[in-house]
C-alpha cells in the first residue's frame, strides 16, 4: 500500500485539476477553416512544474490555416470514475466500468493535405524557437538568427497555438531530441531517451545481454515482471504524468476552448496517450506505437479511439515497429523501439512501394514529412481523388512483444 500512495495522491490532485466537460464548446460547421497563431511556449521545470511564456508579438502574427471536420470523441463523465477505474486496475488487476460521454467536436480535417501540412509545421516548431532559422512559417522557413538551447530546458516542451476566435487551441509536444536522427541534441536528450525506452520497449530496454536496463523488471531469458514494469511507468517525473498536468494547465488558460494535441515521434505518442485520457482530437506524426504503453499505464479504454490519427510512412522503421534488435539503427544508438501497435486510425504513406524510398531511420525526421511528402498531393492507384492516403483503423490482430512472457516473477526462483 505504501508504494501506491504517491500514485493515489497524484490521481487525487488530477481530479482537482481535471477540466469540466459538462459544457463542451459549440460545434461549428464541418470544414470551417481555422487560422492559428502562436500564443505561448510551454516547458516543464526540473521539479515537474509547468511554465508558460508568451510568444513574441511579431512571430505570433504568423498564421497556420487548417480545415476542420466533426469528430466523435468519448470523454469520461467524471474524473472520479476515471481515476477509480485506473486505481482498481493497478491495485487488483480488475476492470471497473467507466461511463463515457459521446461528444461531437470540431477537429482537424485529416483527409486534406493542406491541413496535415499546417499541423506538421506547427509540430516541427516544437523542436525550436520562433527566432530560429529552422522555424516553419505557414509559407516556409523563417530565416533569422540561429537559436541556442536553454541550459535548463530539461524535459517535455512545445508550443500553444490558438485560433483567431479563441474557439480552438492546438497543443504541440516535442519529440525525442537525438543527434542520430535530427543532427541536433540539447538538454532533453537524456530524459527523452529514458521515456522512449520505458514506453516502447518490451521489458526495460532489455534488447541484448550487454544492455543496461532502465528498470529492474527483467527476470532472465524472455521473462518480465508485469507489476514492476507498470510501476516503472508511473513515476511523477515521467512524461505521461507531466503531460496530463500540462493539459490541465492549458484547460485552465482556455476553459471554453476545444483542444487538439499534435506531436512528432515521442511527442506524437504522448499526444495520443493524453488524447485518449481526455477525449481530445490528436494528430501524431511518425510516432512509435503507444497501444502497449496505454495498457501498462492502466488507462481505461473508451468505446473508440478514432479521434486519434497517426500519420507515418513505410520507410520509417520506428512507427512501423521494425527498428528492433541490437544491430538495428535504434539498437546501435541505445534505443529499444520494439512496439508496433497503434491506438486510433492510421494514415500510412507507402513510400517504399510507390516512391522507392529505402527503409532508413533518417527518414523519421519531421522535416522529411514536410518537405518530401506533404508539399504535394499523394497520388496512388485505387485512391484517385484523394490528397492523402485513406485513414484506416490499425490492425486489430496486432500483438506487441509476443515473444516475451509477462507475469509475477520477482522473488521467485
Amino acid at each position: 500500500m505504501l508504494n501506491l500512495l504517491p500514485t493515489t495522491l497524484r490521481f487525487l490532485l488530477g481530479s482537482l485539476l481535471w477540466f469540466d466537460f459538462s459544457q463542451p464548446p459549440a460545434v461549428l460547421p464541418a470544414r470551417t477553416p481555422l487560422s492559428f497563431q502562436l500564443r505561448h511556449k510551454h516547458a516543464i521545470t526540473n521539479d515537474s512544474r509547468v511554465i508558460f511564456s508568451n510568444a513574441v508579438p511579431s512571430f505570433s502574427a504568423d498564421s497556420y490555416v487548417t480545415s476542420t471536420s466533426t469528430i466523435q470523441t468519448y470523454r469520461p463523465q467524471s474524473a472520479k470514475a476515471f481515476h477509480s477505474a485506473r486505481l482498481r486496475s493497478i491495485r487488483h488487476d480488475q476492470s471497473e466500468q467507466v461511463l463515457w460521454d459521446t461528444t461531437d467536436v470540431l477537429g482537424p480535417n485529416v483527409e486534406e493535405r493542406e491541413t496535415l501540412l499546417a499541423l506538421a509545421k506547427m509540430t516541427a516548431n516544437a523542436y525550436t524557437s520562433p527566432t530560429a532559422s529552422d522555424w516553419y512559417t505557414q509559407d516556409g522557413w523563417n530565416k533569422t538568427t540561429p537559436f541556442g538551447w536553454e541550459p535548463d530546458a530539461d524535459g517535455i516542451r512545445g508550443h500553444i497555438f490558438v485560433s483567431d476566435d479563441n474557439s480552438t487551441v492546438v497543443l504541440s509536444i516535442k519529440g525525442t531530441s537525438a543527434g542520430w536522427i535530427t543532427g541536433g541534441g540539447g538538454p532533453t536528450v537524456r530524459k527523452d531517451k529514458l521515456n522512449d525506452n520505458l514506453l516502447f520497449s518490451c521489458c526495460c530496454a532489455r534488447v541484448g545481454p550487454t544492455w543496461s536496463t532502465v528498470c529492474d523488471c527483467h527476470q532472465g531469458s524472455s521473462r518480465c515482471d508485469q507489476e514492476c514494469l507498470e510501476k516503472s511507468l508511473m513515476e511523477e517525473s515521467l512524461y505521461y504524468s507531466v503531460g496530463v498536468n500540462l493539459y490541465n494547465n492549458v484547460t485552465y488558460l482556455y476553459p471554453n476552448a476545444n483542444i487538439w494535441l499534435i506531436g512528432h515521434s515521442l511527442g506524437g505518442s504522448l499526444a495520443s496517450l493524453i488524447g485518449v485520457t481526455f477525449g481530445a482530437p490528436v494528430v501524431a506524426f511518425e510516432a512509435p506505437s503507444e497501444k502497449l504503453a496505454a495498457t501498462r499505464l492502466h488507462l481505461p479504454s473508451p468505446p473508440s479511439t478514432q479521434h486519434i490519427t497517426h500519420v507515418f510512412h513505410t520507410a520509417d522503421p520506428i512507427p512501423m515497429g521494425t527498428c528492433t534488435g541490437v544491430t538495428s539503427s535504434c539498437g546501435i544508438a541505445g534505443y529499444a523501439m520494439e512496439t508496433r501497435c497503434h491506438l486510433g486510425k492510421v494514415i500510412r504513406y507507402d513510400t517504399v512501394t510507390h516512391l522507392r524510398w529505402s527503409v532508413d531511420v533518417r527518414t523519421h525526421s519531421i522535416v522529411q514529412i514536410i518537405d518530401r511528402l506533404l508539399n504535394e498531393d499523394w497520388t496512388q492507384e485505387g485512391q484517385e481523388g484523394r490528397t492523402v492516403p485513406e485513414a484506416k483503423a490499425d490492425d486489430e490482430d496486432c500483438v506487441d512483444c509476443f515473444n516475451w512472457e509477462f507475469g509475477s516473477f520477482q522473488g521467485k526462483s
